[in-house]
């Protein structure tokens, strides 16, 4: 889809579950690699809580092989992004474990997005920022759930607003939604 063509400075990447969104990210991020001659860079923000999620996290850096570098972040992604290295593209994967971690530590949720916001301008080189589109279901029963529904629906539209591409994976099928 866009492989060919080089990174915008900011893309979005959404999608459900299981919907094929990172592995469309990481392909656009290794082909801008390439065309660089850089490495890739992984900003994780997952945290392995059990032994289900250790499995996730091996799956995916075994996917991505020793072609990437990873940089474990779950909540300073806002501080990091201006201070690394200019024009090595840059995979954030994914904001809605980002968004997860700021509500379990109740941290603010709308000035932790304003800072990854404002952060994402700043970043000195392409980042691709992959995230859950959480929004399309019921309404949660809880205030927990309803809390994180509302500021993952928040940080989605920040990104949107502010990327030149953003697109929509379903099923592994990529729906462009945003292309500048």
């Amino acid at each position: 889809m866009f492989e060919n063509r080089p990174l915008p400075p900011l893309s979005l990447v959404l999608g459900g579950a299981r919907s094929g969104k990172s592995a469309l990210a990481e392909s656009w991020v290794e082909a801008e690699a390439k065309r660089r001659s850089a490495t890739a860079l992984y900003l994780a923000t997952g945290r392995a809580w059990d032994a289900e999620m250790e499995a996730r996290v091996a799956a995916h850096r075994a996917r991505r092989g020793d072609a990437w570098e990873t940089v474990e972040e779950p909540l300073a992604v806002a501080a990091l992004l201006p201070t690394l290295p200019p024009g090595r593209p840059v995979l954030l994967d994914c904001l809605t474990l980002w968004v997860t971690n700021h509500i379990l530590e109740d941290h603010d949720a709308t000035a932790e997005i304003a800072a990854l916001a404002a952060a994402l301008a700043r970043a000195p080189g392409p980042v691709v920022c992959v995230s859950n589109e959480v929004g399309l279901g019921i309404v949660p029963d809880n205030a927990l759930s309803r809390a994180f529904r509302d500021a993952q629906g928040l940080v989605n539209q920040a990104v949107a607003a502010a990327a030149q591409r953003v697109v929509f994976v379903a099923a592994g099928l990529p729906l462009t939604l945003k292309s500048e």
